[in-house]
């Protein structure tokens, strides 16, 4: 399937950084654009590396990825920061290569880019202060250090991914590696983040990049967003439709019309893939019995669930709390 535009992608590398999400953010995008062009389609994603770690990151993968763009970026991905001394040092984000990063991402939000970060580094994108009033979240070791440091962020513990309008944030090291699929279902399509999934041997590990990129077009409708925001702190209440509907300050027509324009999804689908992945979400941060995590996200028989896992693609939940536990430990 044909691209319609190259989506320019700034890939913000700092100093200490970490080597994993690095590699995790450039191997799903070079398998993107490898894999599309193999289909004689043009490359969906023009990189470019930046920061003070840049020049390190090219020599060290031997790749001449260009510096910058010749516009503005569309998509800024920060691969997360080693943690210091087991946690992040609020010094770090004094220092020069800091500072320049918090200006850069301050001037691509304010160009109207997609941010998207993970772990630590959701510290310095929420210490630029775009964070502020919006929903975000990091590893659950770092939970209670970056709720002390960011109390106006209303902070998403249990999840593994988070898009709150043009911003992104991802939680452990490895979920980088979900943050890309759903980025690349976003900006390329579905189909090819399933073909790179596949390709880079994860085609057993469970991922919510298909589920996270309704999430990714829904923020791009004011109303839609507000309408899942609503929804999301409610999962485990019944309502309707129209309460939906309702929340988004729309007529239940228009607002079927409105969410179909930005997700292709009906309101039932669309709700029924918020439910699943709150369950994906609470199978990989707690240890909570399948049948409350049903219950918690709406649902009284488990059943139901479980055939929602089914027809969304996802891995059962024995290997989805397997996989997300491990990269926790």
């Amino acid at each position: 399937m044909p691209i319609a535009a190259v989506t320019r992608i700034d890939v913000l590398v700092l100093k200490g950084a970490s080597p994993s999400s690095v590699s995790l953010t450039l191997d799903v995008l070079e398998t993107a654009n490898r894999l599309h062009k193999q289909e004689g389609w043009a490359e969906p994603f023009q990189i470019v590396i930046s920061g003070s770690g840049a020049g390190a990151t090219r020599a060290f993968l031997s790749i001449d990825y260009p510096q910058a763009h010749d516009g503005a970026p569309d998509l800024v991905v920060m691969p997360s920061l080693r943690p210091i001394g087991g946690g992040v040092c609020a010094e770090r984000f004094s220092e020069d290569d800091a500072v320049a990063a918090r200006r850069q991402l301050a001037a691509a939000a304010a160009s109207g880019a997609q941010l998207a970060t993970s772990c630590t580094g959701a510290f310095l994108l929420a210490s630029t202060g775009l964070l502020d009033g919006r929903r975000a979240t990091t590893s659950w070791w770092l939970a209670t250090m970056f709720q002390r440091h960011f109390p106006a962020v209303d902070f998403q513990p249990e999840a593994n991914v988070v898009v709150d309008g043009a911003m992104a944030t991802a939680g452990a090291p490895l979920a980088q590696l979900d943050l890309m699929l759903a980025l690349v279902s976003r900006y390329a399509g579905g189909a090819l983040a399933e073909r790179c999934s596949r390709h880079l041997l994860m085609a057993e590990r469970p991922s919510s990049a298909r589920l996270m990129a309704s999430s990714f077009l829904a923020a791009s409708d004011d109303r839609i967003a507000a309408a899942e925001r609503w929804a999301t702190d409610r999962l485990e209440e019944s309502f309707s439709v129209e309460d939906l509907a309702e929340a988004a300050g729309l007529t239940p027509r228009t607002f079927a019309r409105r969410l179909h324009r930005s997700t292709g999804l009906s309101p039932v689908r669309f709700l029924q893939q918020l439910r699943v992945r709150r369950a994906i979400d609470l199978l990989r941060t707690t240890r909570l019995p399948f049948d409350e995590i049903a219950r918690r996200v709406g649902y009284s028989e488990p059943s139901t669930l479980r055939r929602l896992f089914r027809r969304e693609g996802a891995a059962g939940a024995r290997e989805i709390r397997g996989g997300g536990l491990a990269l926790a430990s």
